[in-house]
């Protein structure tokens, strides 16, 4: 009773007069767990002392019974009741939200009380597995119960004034266990729980970009993003993968990802929800937005989901024709055909068709029969027949026709061809015309020959025309010096022309004359008269029958020695036209080796798709499937996904697609690297399955690598492997460069980027071609401009920076650099210097100091590497047989580097971080890539530089950095930084 005398009237505390916005509809978006708003019957929740929270009850505006509590004990000093609510399962949510509803009473209008007054009270809550709260348990304290946050009004009352109901919401999560209470906890205030909803947001079932997405609950965090993963609805098929809705803290669906479209002969309805078939005499021809469409003239359908229109008796569709195309048939013959006889020559003119068959790809064929003398027999024409521009597929409606023999008669067909024409079942239809040839003047004299020179006499000798088309009744020489041109005539195949300059040359050329004139000049050849005397070579009284075979053997050898300069200008002229700024590979210029399989550059073929063909495998894009982008490449998306193959097991495989858009160039560069890499089978190259070029889009399908690329591979294990493993991985790469070097290879870009790892951490060498491609505009900053090109300045020798003189030798030297950055676990070489910085350094001898625990003999290997004069530096079976002595012999690898030997001391400076220069702990830690251990150095009390350079190793270890490694580059760190604090303080290591 005294605590009744104490208490405020319950018409102090409203509950009668509420505002009408304390009924709320539920959002969609929301599921309650708990809603004391309708309880009939009491709560019985838990007070803690008795004295505090009272259940009472009340009417709300529509005179419906409610339970609440309230509290009003503010005329006594050192409040503290808690009230806790029944046992709330979770139902698997992550997060809940609360809604408080509430009154308070202004502690100004209590008269008489002491300053304890309070208008606010705490929320909390407290996690279990099941409904195990008793009286006692858990503590009535903050830990166990968890603190959600201080609750104060918006408004509070006076005693003269009605009710004003606050209404708040908080939430908190992640929650782990099967349910949970919640508390309260009055500190001295005047108030009224009027009602408390516990609930939990989620996305509801949608539909969008005609996929289905599951009701999701949101995440832990206010700020999380739930993915709910997408079916497409019936009759619709994925356009992009993965598909993906995120579903926001606030319920509602943002960022999509993927989508899908309407099957072909299925077309959108219900406002994109729905996919219905084409009705009868309707059709859609692909996957899409598109809606259906009428069929296209001459064709017709009377299913329904047509996807195409079948062509009517008589009329086709092309392979190359659309099905919304119209069906077309066959021309008919051309008309109007003209000859025009010249000799043995003829001239051919036609008429279009009258009807081209509903098509604009008129093309025209000759055919060409030589009839014997027996009228109606005819044969096709000899391979020696001309027929300019062609003789298949002319667009244009006149030919000449050339090489016919004379006083023949021929017949020539003229078909008129579509691109139906091979669809139908009947020959193309012909205009025909028959012609008689005349005499004709004899085919030209093949080639010269020089039997003989004097000082003033020249003996030559020919072989007759391959077409005399007569009698040769002589031939004419022409010879001439400078611009001024003699002729001779000679009755035979042989001539010695006398009265000639000494020493000089002459362009000599033949033709041959019968009754019906001259014949062509044969093709010119340059020979010279002797210095003095005379020096018959061969006797020109000779019969040109004898000397033949000689004539023959050297034509022969002369050609073979024409086309290796033709194969060699040719090679040369298409790396300069293919941009290619550096030399070609050395060794396949000079030495083959008989039996070895040698390299092949694409760029040497006129057509780069022969090289694709000839060097990769066309797979079926049915046999490839894309799950996710894991990146992007130069040229468009790397992606994971599978591959299977008729006969052989389903494997996970990388996909590098070529993006929309591009140009023939990038298409060829892009595929270049599949011909590259087609050629190499070995455990430490990158293994190519195949291309997919006949489909959309382009891509090149290789093995793939779980662990991606070492340098950020060993960046993300900073610390954790031992020697022994980083030298298995530099033997790896090695082996590989040692098979590319002995296929005459030159990578030209060997980093740590471009070999990749895999799940048993054997690593491959990658990126074949793609670097020497690299246009001046691109803004990867470690590629930089050089003599006009773009090279990775830090991985690169001396010579190929000044001279583009990429060799082997060069890719020794890219492999010191990669073996350094094993070593250092993924460290940038040279740190920070500038590029121009490092071309300086190296040119003055500077070389990189060993990284730390890096052996004697690894540091060695990399010295020999960068060694200046590239004849010096090891051959890469060198280095295999080097790497596999240290693996046998692990003692040798115990032998740990001076960091300070062999090593100009500027450049060291660089990479030692200078503590003044860092505002915080952090910053420092940032510095030197330790980032990750802030938040333990902060909460250990090591916020400042003095205390940080007095931390030992058992430091390192109580605050939580527990890798060795890292331990190590730590203290290695402090002890730059007591150095630069001029302290002697021994580090624990």
């Amino acid at each position: 009773m005294h605590r009744r005398a104490q208490c405020f009237p319950l018409s102090a505390v409203p509950l009668i007069s509420y505002p009408a916005d304390f009924v709320n509809s539920e959002p969609f978006f929301l599921e309650t767990l708990m809603d004391t708003k309708w309880a009939t019957s009491e709560l019985a929740w838990t007070s803690h002392p008795e004295t505090g929270w009272e259940e009472v009850s009340g009417y709300d505006e529509a005179m419906n019974p409610i339970r609440t509590y309230q509290v009003c004990n503010v005329r006594e000093l050192n409040q503290n009741n808690w009230l806790r609510s029944g046992f709330i399962m979770r139902q698997s949510v992550h997060r809940v939200y609360v809604e408080i509803k509430f009154t308070v009473r202004d502690c100004n209008s209590i008269p008489n009380i002491p300053g304890s007054c309070k208008e606010t009270f705490n929320l909390f809550y407290y996690e279990a597995d099941s409904d195990s709260a008793t009286a006692m348990s858990p503590f009535w304290m903050e830990n166990p119960y968890v603190k959600v946050d201080t609750i104060a009004p918006d408004e509070s009352f006076s005693r003269l004034e009605s009710g004003r109901v606050n209404t708040k919401v908080r939430s908190f999560g992640p929650l782990s266990k099967n349910g949970f209470y919640l508390a309260f906890q009055d500190l001295g205030a005047c108030m009224s729980l009027i009602s408390v909803r516990v609930f939990y947001k989620k996305c509801p079932t949608t539909i969008a970009s005609f996929a289905m997405f599951p009701e999701t609950v949101t995440g832990a965090e206010a700020t999380s993003l739930v993915i709910a993963p997408g079916t497409c609805i019936p009759n619709a098929l994925e356009v992009s993968v993965p598909l993906k809705l995120y579903c926001n803290g606030d319920g509602e669906w943002m960022v999509p990802v993927g989508a899908c479209t309407c099957a072909a002969g299925f077309e959108a309805a219900a406002k994109d929800t729905q996919c219905l078939a084409c009705s009868p005499g309707n059709f859609k021809s692909r996957q899409g937005d598109g809606l259906c469409i009428p069929c296209p003239p001459n064709s017709r359908t009377t299913s329904n989901a047509a996807t195409i229109c079948s062509c009517r008796s008589g009329y086709y569709r092309a392979d190359s024709d659309q099905p919304e195309m119209a069906c077309s048939t066959v021309p008919s013959p051309p008309r109007n055909v003209i000859s025009n006889v010249n000799e043995t020559s003829v001239v051919l003119e036609w008429s279009e068709p009258q009807d081209s068959g509903g098509r604009d790809d008129l093309l025209y064929n000759i055919i060409c029969k030589k009839c014997g003398t027996e009228r109606g027999i005819c044969t096709r024409c000899d391979d020696n027949v001309e027929i300019s521009p062609r003789h298949l597929g002319l667009t244009e409606k006149r030919v000449y026709v050339s090489n016919l023999q004379a006083h023949t008669r021929y017949s020539f067909e003229i078909q008129a061809v579509n691109g139906v024409s091979s669809k139908s079942p009947h020959p193309p239809p012909f205009a025909a015309v028959n012609i008689t040839t005349n005499q004709a003047a004899p085919s030209a004299v093949p080639t010269v020959h020089l039997m003989g020179a004097t000082a003033s006499t020249m003996s030559l000798s020919w072989i007759p025309p391959e077409k005399p088309n007569g009698i040769i009744l002589d031939y004419e020489i022409k010879y001439h010096e400078k611009a001024i041109a003699h002729t001779v005539t000679s009755q035979h195949s042989s001539f010695r022309v006398e009265g000639l300059k000494t020493g000089t040359t002459y362009m000599i050329q033949v033709r041959a004359r019968t009754v019906a004139g001259y014949g062509k000049y044969s093709n010119p050849q340059d020979f010279s008269t002797n210095l003095q005397g005379e020096c018959l070579m061969y006797d020109p009284a000779k019969n040109i029958q004898e000397q033949l075979p000689l004539i023959v053997g050297s034509a022969t050898a002369g050609l073979v020695f024409i086309i290796a300069v033709v194969v060699i200008i040719l090679v040369c002229f298409r790396k300069q036209r293919n941009g290619s700024e550096s030399e070609y590979t050395e060794k396949l210029q000079q030495y083959i080796t008989p039996g070895m399989k040698v390299y092949i550059d694409p760029f040497t073929y006129e057509d780069p798709n022969e090289a694709v063909r000839e060097f990769a495998k066309e797979i079926d894009i049915s046999c490839v499937k894309i799950e996710e982008v894991i990146g992007a490449g130069e040229f468009g998306e790397v992606c994971r996904g599978r591959l299977k193959l008729p006969g052989r097991r389903e494997i996970i495989v990388a996909i590098k697609t070529l993006k929309a858009g591009y140009t023939e160039r990038q298409r060829r560069d892009f595929l270049s690297e599949a011909s590259i890499m087609g050629q190499f089978d070995h455990p430490n190259i990158i293994h190519l399955e195949g291309v997919v070029t006949k489909s959309r889009p382009v891509m090149i399908v290789t093995e793939f690598m779980e662990n991606g690329a070492l340098d950020s591979f060993l960046r993300l294990n900073d610390g954790q492997f031992t020697v022994i493993q980083l030298v298995g991985m530099l033997r790896g790469i090695a082996a590989g460069m040692k098979y590319l070097s002995d296929m005459n290879y030159v990578h030209r870009d060997l980093a740590a980027r471009n070999i990749l790892v895999n799940s048993n951490l054997v690593c491959k060498v990658s990126d074949f071609g793609l670097s020497r491609f690299l246009e001046d505009d691109t803004t990867d900053p470690t590629y930089t401009s050089s003599l006009g090109g773009k090279i990775p300045i830090r991985w690169t020798a001396p010579e190929a920076i000044a001279y583009r003189k990429f060799t082997s030798a060069s890719d020794v030297w890219s492999y010191g650099i990669v073996m350094w950055e094993v070593m250092s676990y993924g460290e940038r070489p040279y740190w920070d210097m500038s590029n121009q910085d490092v071309i300086n350094a190296v040119e003055q001898d500077y070389r990189l100091p060993p990284p730390m625990d890096c052996p004697t003999a690894l540091h060695q290997l990399m010295l020999d590497c960068w060694v200046k004069d590239r004849n010096l530096r090891p051959k890469f079976a060198q280095i295999v047989n080097t790497l596999d002595k240290l693996i046998r012999n692990a003692a040798s690898l115990k032998v740990i580097s001076n960091v300070h030997s062999g090593v100009s001391q500027p450049l060291l400076d660089r990479c030692v971080p200078d503590y003044t220069t860092f505002t915080t702990v952090g910053d420092w830690l940032d510095a030197i890539k330790m980032s990750r251990y802030k938040d333990n150095f902060l909460n250990a009390g090591f916020a400042s530089f003095d205390l940080v350079a007095q931390m030992t190793a058992e430091d390192l270890l109580r605050i939580g950095v527990t890798l060795a490694g890292h331990q190590k580059k730590i203290l290695s760190s402090i002890q730059d930084m007591r150095l630069q604090m001029n302290q002697t303080l021994p580090v624990q290591v």
